[in-house]
C-alpha cells in the first residue's frame, strides 16, 4: 500500500468514526434526554467528552479489529480493500440512520471487513473462530445480559424504595443518570473509538509503517477519540427519539437503571476482554429490560422487532455492499 493510499484510508476511517459518533449518540444521551435529567445539548457534550476520554483507557477491542478477524498475511490486505470495508460500514450507518434505527456501527464495520476479505480472497482469509468467538457470540449474548440485569437492578430499585413517592424518587434519580450517564458515555468510547483505531493500524501494517497490526500509535489513538467525539457532539436526533421514547417511555429511575447496566457490560467486555460488542445492543436491551420489569405491556415490542431486524441484517447488508464496492474498484483499479 503506498503513502498516498494510506492517507486515503486513513481520512476515510476517521470519516467512519465520525458517522459512528452521530450515529450512537443516543446510546448515551437518549435515556437521559428522554427523562429530563438533562438538557440535548448539555447531554451531548458531556457525552462527547467521556467518548473522548474514554478512547484512552484500553486497546484491546483496536487488535482485535485490526489483527484477528481477516487475513493479516503479506500483500492480502490493500487500500481497495480497507476502502471498500469502510465505504460498506458508512453506507450501512446513513442508511440506518436516516431510517432512525439504532444500528450497530460495530456490526457495519465487521460486515465490512468480512465482506471485502471474502471478495478478494474467498473463504479462507476470514478468522471464523475469532468472528465468531470475539464478535457474533459475544454479540448476541450481550443484549441479553443487559436485558437480564437491568431487569434484575430495577426490581431492586423498586423494592428499595417503594415507600417514596414518586416525585422526589424521580428528581432523585435524574441526578444520578448524570453520572450513569457520563459513565455510559466513557464506556462507549472505551469500546466504539477502538474500532476505528484497529482498521487504521491494519493499514499501517500493510503498508509498511508497523511490525503488527496490535500496535496503535498515539496519534490513532487520539485522532480516533477526536472523530468519535466530534461526531457524538454533532448527534444523532432520529435515533435518540427512537431510544429514548418510541422503546418505553422512560422514568429517571429506569434510565439509570440501563444506563448503569450498560455502562458495566461494555466496560468489562471492551477493556478486560477486547470484544467488538455493540453498544446499540447493549443500551437496547437494557431499556427493554428495564422497561419490561415495570409493565411488559409498556414495552413497545414491534419497534424493538424492527431493531431486532436492523440488527440481524447489519453485518450481511454491509458486507454485500462492501463486497460489491471491491468487485468495482478492481474492475477501475
Amino acid at each position: 500500500m503506498s503513502d498516498a493510499a494510506l492517507v486515503v484510508v486513513v481520512a476515510i476511517a476517521l470519516a467512519f468514526d465520525f458517522t459512528n459518533g452521530f450515529h450512537d449518540t443516543a446510546n448515551a444521551v437518549a435515556t437521559s434526554v428522554s427523562t429530563r435529567a438533562l438538557s440535548p445539548r448539555t447531554a451531548v457534550l458531556i457525552a462527547a467528552v467521556m467518548n473522548f476520554v474514554g478512547a484512552f483507557t484500553s486497546t484491546k477491542v483496536a487488535k482485535t479489529v485490526g489483527g484477528g478477524l481477516i487475513s493479516t498475511e503479506p500483500g492480502f490486505v490493500t487500500a481497495h480493500l480497507l476502502f471498500a470495508a469502510l465505504a460498506g460500514a458508512i453506507v450501512w450507518n446513513l442508511v440506518t440512520w436516516r431510517l432512525g434505527l439504532p444500528s450497530s456501527s460495530t456490526h457495519a464495520l465487521i460486515g465490512g471487513l468480512l465482506g471485502a476479505a471474502l471478495a478478494r480472497g474467498g473463504h479462507d482469509p476470514v478468522d471464523w473462530s475469532n468472528l465468531w468467538n470475539k464478535t457474533v457470540w459475544p454479540g448476541i449474548v450481550s443484549p441479553f445480559v443487559g436485558f437480564l440485569i437491568a431487569g434484575l437492578l430495577m426490581v431492586g430499585i423498586l423494592w428499595a424504595f417503594r415507600g417514596v413517592r414518586p416525585a422526589p424518587l424521580n428528581r432523585g434519580f435524574r441526578i444520578l443518570q448524570i453520572l450513569s450517564g457520563s459513565f455510559l458515555a466513557f464506556a462507549h468510547g472505551t469500546n466504539d473509538a477502538q474500532k476505528t483505531m484497529g482498521v487504521i493500524a491494519l493499514a499501517l501494517f500493510a503498508a509498511g509503517h508497523s511490525h503488527s497490526p496490535g500496535d496503535i500509535p498515539d496519534w490513532v489513538i487520539a485522532s480516533s477519540a477526536a472523530s468519535l467525539a466530534l461526531g457524538t457532539y454533532t448527534g444523532g436526533w432520529r435515533i435518540m427519539r427512537t431510544m429514548g421514547t418510541r422503546i418505553f417511555k422512560l422514568r429517571p429511575p429506569q434510565g439509570f437503571a440501563a444506563q448503569v447496566t450498560a455502562s458495566g457490560v461494555l466496560y468489562t467486555v471492551a477493556t478486560q476482554y477486547g470484544f467488538p460488542v455493540s453498544t446499540t445492543h447493549v443500551i437496547s436491551g437494557s431499556v427493554m429490560g428495564a422497561g419490561a420489569t415495570t409493565k411488559m405491556s409498556a414495552v413497545r415490542w414491534g419497534v424493538a422487532a424492527d431493531i431486532v431486524g436492523a440488527w440481524l441484517l447489519t453485518i450481511p447488508a454491509a458486507a454485500v455492499v462492501s463486497a460489491i464496492l471491491y468487485a468495482l474498484l478492481s474492475l477501475v483499479f
